[in-house]
């Protein structure tokens, strides 16, 4: 218990010591007059001190909601509901901590740390990294012991050959904002083709994680149109490590935006999300057998289907968008997989197969 009034704390050292004075059961639930046993002993000032011992519940519970999204701090009657001619009790969820170490938890946070070493940029790497160490300081020597706790030296990360780009920790902040206050976006853009950046108002939609690559995408200024198509030829991406500036505009995003046909996940479906040259195509290859394994491991599509052809090769059929990226990983299986269909794709591909070919001499 505190070794003065909680009263005579400044505020945040009232929550945390309240915090610490409240039952860990409904059944020992207390009531404010109880409370304020510990809260304050100012007999000259107890009105007072009463009433911001409720305000400080109040402020407890909202914290335990806003942060950690929980229902921890418990009052009979429950919160909202008329007290009217009842004594109000209060209590904490007993299976609530602010500072256990949850083994689920650790394990979480270690493989994300490891999975995503190649494909975050540093600084979103660095937060998860400073979320480890912030587990493992809060006891260490529990940490250690336990058997998760061990899992780090059973994991180990090799480099990627092409490193993420760093990314303005700033810029990164101000379009969060934008979109959780849906807010317009003025940014500072660089393009690869030009000196300078160029000035623009985007309405912010979402962040795109591509491979290591982080975009922001959205929608040019435009009012709204009946046909949909209309506007989504104002659709557009930005590689966030490209943006130099990023401010908010106090003026809410139009409502369209927020439309179903909008969503991230139907911009997904609809191939806007990453350079398509057509939205879908039935993909048909032939790969060879000891290459076609990790298709089953990993395969290209839900309706992905494999047969064999003879003792060398698979033939492999699947609906996919016909992507910058998937074309790169048909190059890069070179003489492990043939194109058979669509036409146009295998002209592609093997204008660039031969593009290769004359830049070493052949």
């Amino acid at each position: 218990m505190p070794t003065h009034p909680i009263a005579s704390y400044t505020k945040s050292a009232r929550l945390f010591a309240l915090y610490q004075c409240l039952p860990r059961s409904e059944a020992d639930a207390m009531s404010l007059t109880e409370l304020m046993q510990n809260y304050g002993d100012n007999a000259d000032n107890y009105t007072n001190e009463r009433k911001n011992l409720e305000n400080d519940l109040i402020g407890l519970n909202q914290i335990f909601n806003d942060i950690f999204y929980s229902d921890a701090l418990n009052r009979v009657p429950a919160w909202g509901k008329n007290i009217s001619g009842k004594t109000a009790r209060f209590y904490i969820e007993p299976s609530f901590s602010i500072d256990v170490i949850n083994e689920q938890t650790v394990f979480f946070w270690e493989m994300l740390d490891k999975y995503t070493a190649n494909y975050l940029p540093f600084s979103f790497k660095q937060g998860i990294t400073d979320k480890l160490t912030q587990l493992r300081r809060q006891d260490k020597d529990k940490f250690h012991q336990s058997p998760l706790g061990q899992w780090q030296d059973h994991l180990i990360t090799l480099p990627s050959i092409v490193q993420a780009p760093k990314l303005d920790s700033e810029v990164i902040g101000i379009i969060h904002q934008a979109l959780l206050q849906n807010r317009q976006l003025r940014i500072s853009y660089q393009n690869k083709w030009e000196e300078k950046p160029t000035q623009r108002v985007v309405y912010p939609k979402g962040m795109i994680f591509i491979d290591n690559m982080v975009y922001l995408t959205g929608f040019n200024p435009v009012d709204d149109y009946i046909d949909d198509n209309v506007l989504l030829k104002e659709h557009r991406n930005f590689a966030v490590n490209r943006i130099t500036k990023a401010v908010v505009v106090d003026k809410p995003i139009p409502d369209w935006v927020g439309r179903d046909v909008f969503s991230l996940e139907n911009l997904r479906q609809i191939g806007k999300l990453e350079p398509t040259i057509d939205s879908q195509i039935k993909l048909v290859l032939k790969v060879q057998k000891y290459a076609c394994q990790h298709l089953y491991e990993r395969p290209l599509s839900q309706d992905q289907q494999i047969e064999v052809i003879d003792d060398t090769w698979n033939q492999v059929s699947a609906t996919v968008a016909n992507t910058t990226r998937l074309q790169d990983w048909l190059v890069s299986m070179s003489q492990l997989a043939v194109v058979i269909e669509p036409s146009e794709l295998q002209v592609v591909i093997l204008e660039r197969l031969k593009s290769a070919l004359e830049l070493y001499g052949y």
